[in-house]
C-alpha cells in the first residue's frame, strides 16, 4: 500500500492522522488518547486498500500543517485539529468551525460549516421524504421498514463529499439544528473521515465508489423480470405451470422466485435446511440432474431459480477466519458490555454464542447443495438481518451497536463472493438490508414497503449514494405501478400471499403489463450499457434530477421524476413533470417539447405514465425475446433522435461471468451529427471481444426526422431506405465489416 501518512500530536491533546490516498481523497482519524483504530469496513476489506503513490507537499506555517496534492489541500491546526479542505485553486470547500473531538470509548463529534447556497445529497435509504438533505437530521441506524440501507455519505454542490467511516450507531444533522452546520456525532467509536474533492456530483460519485466499491454488474438476466411466487402451500408443479404461463402469454421473464415455503421448516435460519419433502422433493437419484426435476424444467424454459433466505448466522466468525484469527469466546468477552442508549435494557445479558453458527463453517457452505440443485439467485429477506440483537455479543467481539449496521453488509459480501468462488458466475443476490459498500456485492429492493412514492425516493437516494442496482415490489394492479415498475434498474413482481400474476389483473392491465415487459426486454442492451457505466464510474441507472441538471434549482428537490439512463426522462405518482433545458420528445406520440419548464403529464390511455426521450439520444434495442438467451443477439436496432452532436456507447459481454473485469467487453460507439442540411449517423466497429460474441453484427437504424429525406447514402453509396411519413422514421439497414474494420456511415440529406 503506497499511502502518504502524516501524524500530528495536537498541543491541546490527542493524535490526528491524515492519509493521502489520492490527489482528491484524504482520510482523517482522531483520538484523544492516540488510539487510532481501523474501522470494520477497512478490517473486512470493504473499502479499497490498493492506492497508488501520491505526490504530496507538506508545509508548516502559523500553527498549521498543510498537505497539498495537485487536486486539493488539507490544512490541520496543530493546537486543536480543526480542518480546512481547499481545491487546487485555494478555494475553501469545507472547514470545521470548532475542534473535532474523538475518543473510542465515548464517541466523536465533528461539525462542518455550510455555505448558504450548498445543497447536500446522499445518506442512502435513511429516509424517504426527500432527496435534498440540507435541513434534515437523522440516525445512521438500520431499522426495519423505516431505514433499510443507511449510508453515511454526503456530497455537496459545493464540490466536496464526506464519508463517515464507522458502523457504530451515529447521528447526522445536515443543517436542521443550525442551517450553517453539518454535524456527525456518536456515543461510541472513533472519528474516521474520508474527505473527497470533485467538481460535480457525478465526479464525486465516481470518487466515492472508487473508495467504497463500484456497483456490482448483475448477470444480464438479472436486468430482466423477476417473478416471486405465492408461498402458501405452493408445489413444484404450481411453480412450473406459473412459469409456463409466462411463456404461453408471451410475457418475457427470466427469474422465478420461491418464498419461505420452499423449506421443510418454514423460516429455517439454520444451516440444516432442506427442500420441503411435500412440495419440492428432489429424489436422491435426480440430485444435480439436468432433467426431470422442477429446477431443470424451469431451466429448460429459460428461467433462473431464486430462493428466499433468512439469516441469523454469525457471519463475523468467517470474516475473522479470513484474517487468520480463530474465534475464542474468552477473547470475545474481554471487551465487556457496551450498549447503545437507543436500545439499552438493564435486564439484557450479552449472549456470547448462539445455537445456529457452526464454528469453522462459512454461511454459504450449506447453500452450495441448493446451487447444485439449480438455484442461481437468492433473495435475502430482512428477517433477521435488520433486527436488533442487544443481548448478543458477536464472535468478532463486537457489541450490536457496532455490528448491527455491518451485519447485512457482511452477509451480502459472503453470499456474493461465495457464489462467485463456487460457480465462477455473477450472483443475482438481492437484499432488503445493507450499509455503505453494499453496491459492490448485491442488488437491493425497498423491502416490504410496496411500489409507491416512498420506494421511488428510496431508489433516488440510493443512486445519490453510490448504489445502482435497486428495485421495489411492482404494483401490478395499477397502470402507474406497472410503468414505474418496469423503469427501474431491475424489475420484480411479488406475489407472496397475494395473486399478483399479471393474467389475474383483468384484460386491460394484462395488456399493459405485457406491453411494458416486452418494451423492457427490447431495451435490455440500453439498460445493460447503463449498468456497465455504473460499474465503471458509479453513475446510477436510475438518476435523480440533480445528477442530470445540477445547475437548475428547479431540479434540486424533485422526488417523483428521474432519468432512466442517459436517454429517458419519466416520473410516477404525480400529474406534472419538469423538463430541463433542451429538447424532449414524447416517446409515445413523437411530439417535441422544449425545456426548461413544467408541463402536465399527458399520455395515451393504454400507457401508465409519461416517457420522454432526450433529443440526441441513440437507443439500442433487441428484437422481441422471451428471456435472456444462451447466445448473444446478432442484430441490434438503433433508435436515433438527431439533435446537434451526440453519441452512445453500447457495452456487451457474456452476461454471466466476471471476465468483464479483465476487459472481456465489446464496445460499440455510435455517433450522430445533425446540421441544417444533413444528418450523419456513424457506427464504429466493435472494440474488444468476449466469449460467445456474434462474429458479425447487423443493424436496423431508425432515424427520427422532422421531414422526408432527399437522399440517403451508406458509406458513400446510395441505398434504399424506408421512410414512414406518419411516424417520421427513416429505416436503414447496415452491417459491420469485420475485415475492413471501417465504420458504417449513414448520411441523410435533408
Amino acid at each position: 500500500m503506497d499511502i502518504t501518512s502524516y501524524e500530528i500530536e495536537l498541543t491541546q491533546g490527542g493524535l490526528l492522522r491524515v492519509d493521502v490516498l489520492a490527489p482528491h481523497l484524504f482520510r482523517v482519524r482522531l483520538d484523544a488518547v492516540g488510539d487510532l483504530r481501523d474501522g470494520a469496513l477497512n478490517r473486512y476489506g470493504v473499502l479499497r486498500r490498493d492506492w497508488p503513490a501520491v505526490e504530496v507537499t507538506v508545509r508548516k506555517r502559523r500553527g498549521e500543517v498543510i498537505l497539498a496534492t495537485a487536486a486539493a489541500s488539507l490544512s490541520v491546526r496543530r493546537d486543536d485539529g480543526r480542518l480546512c479542505l481547499r481545491d487546487a485553486q485555494g478555494r475553501t470547500l469545507l472547514a470545521t468551525p470548532e475542534a473535532p473531538r474523538s475518543q473510542w470509548d465515548s464517541g466523536f463529534r465533528v461539525a462542518f460549516s455550510l455555505a448558504a447556497d450548498e445543497r447536500l445529497y446522499g445518506l442512502g435509504d435513511e429516509s424517504r421524504d426527500r432527496i435534498q438533505k440540507r435541513g434534515h437530521a437523522g440516525s445512521m441506524v438500520l431499522r426495519n421498514v423505516a431505514s433499510y440501507v443507511p449510508i453515511p455519505f454526503l456530497m455537496s454542490t459545493g464540490g466536496w463529499a464526506v464519508f463517515v467511516n464507522t458502523t457504530w450507531f451515529h447521528r447526522v444533522d445536515a443543517g436542521a439544528g443550525d442551517r450553517q452546520r453539518l454535524v456527525f456525532a456518536a456515543e461510541q467509536g472513533g472519528l474516521d473521515l474520508y474527505l473527497l474533492v470533485g467538481d460535480s456530483l457525478p465526479r464525486l460519485l465516481d470518487r466515492y465508489t472508487e473508495l467504497s466499491g463500484r456497483p456490482h454488474l448483475l448477470p444480464l438476466s438479472g436486468y430482466g423480470l423477476t417473478f416471486v411466487c405465492d408461498e402458501r402451500g405452493v408445489r413444484a408443479r404450481d411453480v412450473l405451470y406459473e412459469a409456463y404461463e409466462f411463456r404461453r402469454q408471451q410475457i418475457p421473464c427470466d427469474t422465478i422466485g420461491l418464498e419461505p415455503d420452499w423449506m421443510e421448516q418454514h423460516y429455517d435460519f439454520s444451516v440444516n435446511k432442506e427442500w420441503s419433502k411435500e412440495r419440492f422433493h428432489i429424489p436422491f437419484w435426480l440430485e444435480r440432474s439436468a432433467h426431470s426435476t422442477f429446477a431443470a424444467g424451469l431451466a429448460n424454459m429459460g428461467f433462473k431459480l431464486s430462493l428466499w433466505l433468512c439469516c441469523d448466522y454469525d457471519v463475523s466468525e468467517h470474516e475473522e477466519r479470513l484474517l487468520g484469527r480463530d474465534w475464542n469466546p474468552m477473547r470475545a468477552a474481554d471487551l465487556g458490555p457496551q450498549r447503545e442508549a437507543t436500545i439499552q435494557d438493564p435486564h439484557l445479558v450479552p449472549t456470547y454464542t448462539d445455537r445456529i453458527t457452526k464454528t469453522g463453517v462459512a454461511w454459504f457452505d450449506h447453500l452450495k447443495r441448493f446451487v447444485d440443485d439449480g438455484a442461481s439467485a437468492f433473495k435475502l429477506d430482512g428477517s433477521n438481518q435488520v433486527n436488533f440483537h442487544p443481548d448478543r455479543k458477536w464472535r468478532n467481539g463486537m457489541e450490536d451497536a457496532e455490528m448491527h449496521n455491518l451485519y447485512p453488509l457482511l452477509l451480502n459480501k459472503q453470499m456474493s463472493l461465495g457464489f462467485k468462488d463456487y460457480t465462477g458466475r455473477r450472483a443475482m443476490i438481492y437484499s432488503a438490508g445493507g450499509y455503505a459498500g453494499i453496491q459492490q456485492y448485491s442488488a437491493t429492493w425497498a423491502g416490504d414497503t410496496g411500489g409507491n412514492a416512498g420506494p421511488l425516493i428510496s431508489l433516488l437516494n440510493h443512486g445519490l449514494s453510490g448504489h445502482s442496482n435497486t428495485s421495489c415490489d411492482m404494483e401490478v394492479w395499477s397502470a402507474t405501478g406497472i410503468h414505474f415498475g418496469f423503469f427501474q434498474p431491475w424489475s420484480q413482481v411479488l406475489s407472496w400471499h397475494m395473486y399478483n400474476q399479471p393474467w389475474f389483473q383483468g384484460m386491460e392491465m394484462l395488456a399493459l403489463f405485457t406491453y411494458y415487459a416486452r418494451l423492457r426486454y427490447r431495451l435490455l442492451p440500453y439498460i445493460y450499457s447503463a449498468a456497465h457505466v455504473a460499474a465503471r464510474c458509479g453513475l446510477p441507472i436510475l438518476r435523480a434530477m440533480p445528477l442530470v441538471a445540477p445547475d437548475d434549482p428547479e431540479c434540486a428537490e424533485r422526488t417523483l421524476q428521474y432519468m432512466f439512463g442517459e436517454a429517458f426522462l419519466t416520473c410516477a405518482f404525480t400529474d406534472r413533470i419538469y423538463l430541463p433545458a433542451g429538447r424532449w420528445i414524447d416517446y409515445w406520440t413523437g411530439t417535441a417539447h422544449d425545456g426548461p419548464g413544467e408541463i402536465p403529464c399527458a399520455y395515451p390511455a393504454d400507457r401508465g405514465g409519461v416517457l420522454f426521450v432526450k433529443a440526441g439520444a441513440i437507443i439500442p434495442m433487441w428484437p422481441p425475446v422471451d428471456h435472456v438467451g444462451a447466445s448473444a443477439v446478432p442484430e441490434i436496432s438503433l433508435d436515433v433522435y438527431p439533435w446537434g452532436q451526440s453519441s452512445f456507447t453500447l457495452y456487451e459481454d457474456d452476461g454471466v461471468s466476471y471476465a468483464y473485469q479483465q476487459g472481456r467487453v465489446a464496445e460499440t460507439r455510435c455517433e450522430c451529427r445533425q446540421t441544417r442540411q444533413m444528418v450523419q449517423v456513424t457506427l464504429h466497429p466493435r472494440r474488444g471481444d468476449y466469449d460467445g460474441m456474434p462474429a458479425r453484427r447487423t443493424y436496423q437504424v431508425h432515424v427520427h426526422l422532422a421531414a422526408p429525406p432527399r437522399a440517403v447514402t451508406l458509406s458513400g453509396r446510395a441505398v434504399e431506405a424506408a421512410y414512414v411519413p406518419a411516424t417520421g422514421i427513416l429505416t436503414v439497414a447496415a452491417a459491420e465489416d469485420p475485415e475492413r474494420a471501417m465504420p458504417a456511415m449513414i448520411r441523410i440529406r435533408l
